[in-house]
């Protein structure tokens, strides 16, 4: 697959809101009440990343897990991407 052009990442980030560009990766920071919160959510994108077999990349930060994604072996934003950051808002 090949990457998305600057134009088509611009869209595909208006209709994913909350998600912003970093590098060549897609990010989003979520806040939850407590460490136990933060952790559960953590679990649950593993368990979607899995059925997806796309994996983003997780920082942990005591009630903060900043998600960032892109598709390595592309080198670069695909729509696979957007797919999994718009699943993992719905959780």
């Amino acid at each position: 697959m090949s990457p998305l052009a600057d134009a088509q990442v611009t869209a595909e980030l208006a209709q994913t809101p909350g998600w912003k560009r970093a590098g060549k990766a897609i990010e989003r920071t979520y806040r939850f009440p407590d460490f136990k919160a933060a952790m559960v959510f953590v679990n649950w994108v593993a368990a979607l990343a899995e059925r997806a077999n796309h994996h983003p990349d997780m920082t942990i930060r005591y009630n903060e897990v900043t998600v960032s994604v892109w598709t390595h072996s592309d080198g670069g934003l695909t729509p696979k991407d957007f797919a999994l950051a718009r699943g993992i808002d719905a959780l």
